[in-house]
């Protein structure tokens, strides 16, 4: 399987289906987390923690790939997710709504399993039209 096939069967099909046993085939062991210059080393536990932590969070959680481009080992992807918002997170109440966030996606492949993930999503403006966030004091 081609590597943006590999990285769009991963998000629309094994995270949104909360697929947590099939992580690993799609996941390294020493899978690393991009935040800014840094490289946070998770391991293949570590995303598998993530998926567990952001359903709890939203656990009708879906992920729609609009666009993808590839540069070398690189899938970097367009992501429509969404989810109600029926836990806590950073301290935001749940808010019971359905939202949707745009985002981009930014994985490294070797061997057919990503050894690296990154991106952003636009949390604060989805947050901010649906009136979730009500001050920043």
């Amino acid at each position: 399987m081609d590597n943006k096939l590999l990285i769009k069967e991963f998000y629309e099909k094994i995270v949104s289906n909360n697929l947590i046993d099939e992580i690993e085939k799609y996941v390294a062991t020493d899978c690393t987390v991009r935040s800014g210059e840094k490289s946070i080393p998770v391991g293949l536990e570590g995303m598998k923690q993530h998926v567990i932590d952001v359903r709890k969070t939203y656990p009708d959680l879906k992920i729609r790939i609009t666009r993808q481009y590839l540069d070398n080992d690189y899938v970097i992807s367009e992501i429509i997710t969404e989810g109600t918002h029926l836990g806590e997170w950073l301290g935001i109440k749940p808010s019971g709504k359905k939202l949707v966030f745009t985002g981009v996606n930014i994985d490294r492949l070797v061997n057919g399993k990503i050894v690296e993930h990154g991106g952003a999503a636009n949390i604060f403006d989805t947050f901010w039209a649906e009136k979730i966030i009500r001050s920043c004091s």
